[in-house]
């Protein structure tokens, strides 16, 4: 395992410019990076940690039943037990090259989670990701997690780390979606105008198409600003909807951290080679 690249600056730089400069991509170009989605057993991390992913992604929870003494743990609700704490995955993590994404689902994980991601600072070099819903989105009725004490706490241990700061959202197959609001977009705009890190958003693929000019408005409220394109597992969205978002949007403003067999398609369709 070659040792981690990066120096000063790594946790909050571009992904795209951190990759390029490790020649990892070759153009700054969001679908040429390559995400490991839910790496939170240890099975899965270890899969996560071996393949050709430049961005691994996990969820952090912390259980209210006393069990792993109080320690956050890798697990996404319902699930809320693991294999996997977040001390051990980071260990695991840290001797990589690959960025992180962390994924909070409730307030109570941030602050223990900060206090074990300051300890390993100085050995993780990579691009670290904080990501929370924290504001309602389009059907959406999971709980957010409350912006401003997400935003203080993290900003008071990492500063400049990079922002993934999304809505809550559902999807029914049988309902018409509307998509994101002049007011989800503008609510968004309002907590984000006053910061000062990267900030990407994560966007539904399902929701998007219909949304571009809500998303394009608040993209270019600020060259800080990206988009990640998520997709549920029972979405009905096709490889014709993520060409038409990657012809709306600048290459280097939009990541896709999308499932199989889609992502493959959409990589095909766009020339970008696919490591299976």
């Amino acid at each position: 395992m070659t040792a981690p690249a990066g120096g000063p600056g790594s946790w909050s730089e571009n992904i795209l410019k951190y990759f390029l400069r490790n020649n990892q991509i070759s153009t700054e170009d969001g679908a040429e990076i390559i995400w490991y989605h839910a790496a939170n057993h240890k099975a899965q991390m270890n899969e996560a940690v071996r393949s050709t992913a430049h961005m691994i992604e996990a969820d952090v929870f912390l259980p209210s039943d006393g069990s792993e003494h109080g320690q956050p743990i890798m697990a996404h609700p319902p699930e809320t037990s693991s294999d996997n704490t977040l001390q051990e995955w980071l260990t695991e993590v840290m001797k990589t090259n690959k960025g992180i994404k962390l994924d909070f689902k409730s307030l109570a994980a941030v602050e223990p989670s900060m206090m074990l991601l300051e300890e390993v600072k100085r050995h993780l070099k990579c691009p670290v990701w904080i990501n929370a819903d924290i504001l309602p989105g389009p059907n959406g009725s999971s709980k957010v997690v409350d912006a401003k004490p997400f935003i203080d706490i993290v900003t008071s241990f990492f500063p400049d780390v990079t922002f993934s700061l999304g809505w809550t959202t559902g999807w029914h197959r049988e309902k018409v979606i509307e998509g994101y609001t002049w007011t989800m977009v503008k609510e968004m705009e309002y907590i984000c105008s006053g910061l000062t890190q990267p900030i990407t958003f994560p966007v539904r693929a399902a929701l998007v198409r219909q949304s571009c000019s809500q998303l394009l408005w608040l993209l270019k409220k600020s060259n800080r600003y990206s988009l990640t394109i998520w997709t549920g597992k029972y979405d009905n969205y096709s490889v014709e909807d993520l060409l038409y978002i990657r012809d709306c949007f600048d290459k280097n403003q939009v990541f896709y951290d999308i499932l199989e067999p889609q992502n493959h398609e959409f990589k095909q369709a766009i020339g970008i080679k696919v490591n299976l």
